[in-house]
């Protein structure tokens, strides 16, 4: 079973019926106890750091999440789910992610371009290896909607770039955790073929 985590941060309907639709068993939950009988879990999320991990507080996921990543169960963080893997974010100082990957959350300080970086945009390969990339081509095109990025102390776990004013971690892995910067769930086959992966892993 695929734990979809409702913490109130985003849609989350696109997400399970696009795993559904691969072969995923799915269970939409905000419940502790349905995290820890879960065999994989996707961390969606659409909205500001602070009020993502507030909302994980309340909710009295984040041991669960800590623990289910701890114990290697496939975990998927996707856009807000990605950055609240961190320690900080400059979109909410003083605020606390989940700290299971070391490192921060910046803003895009680019004057010429837009922010939010929105739309569909490239992603360069580093890990081809990588199981979540099976036949996924390098650059392939990924849909966008975000104004803060990644900055892993690990440059290790970095498994895609993409660039928009800075190169920046758009996939990230370790071990059987992994978060998407885009949306997999909005960038049709290639975004499918990333959560196919995930639900065959």
């Amino acid at each position: 079973m695929i734990c979809v985590i409702d913490y109130g941060m985003g849609n989350l309907r696109s997400v399970s019926k696009a795993l559904e639709k691969l072969g995923g068993e799915v269970e939409v939950s905000g419940s502790p106890d349905v995290v820890a009988r879960a065999e994989k879990i996707v961390l969606p999320g659409v909205g500001a750091f602070g009020d993502g991990s507030r909302e994980l507080a309340s909710r009295r996921l984040v041991e669960p999440l800590r623990e289910a990543i701890k114990r290697e169960k496939p975990f998927l963080g996707i856009c807000l789910g990605m950055q609240l893997l961190f320690d900080l974010s400059e979109e909410s100082p003083g605020v606390q992610g989940l700290g299971v990957l070391p490192g921060t959350v910046r803003r895009f300080q680019s004057l010429d371009l837009k922010i939010p970086h929105m739309g569909w945009n490239q992603m360069k390969i580093r890990k081809p290896d990588a199981g979540i990339l099976r036949e996924i081509p390098d650059q392939s095109f990924f849909y966008f909607v975000h104004s803060f990025y990644p900055v892993p102390q690990d440059p290790s776990v970095v498994v895609g770039t993409s660039t928009y004013g800075v190169e920046f971690p758009c996939l990230i892995g370790k071990g059987k955790l992994w978060a998407s910067q885009f949306h997999p769930e909005k960038s049709q086959a290639a975004g499918l073929q990333i959560l196919r992966n995930f639900v065959s892993l």
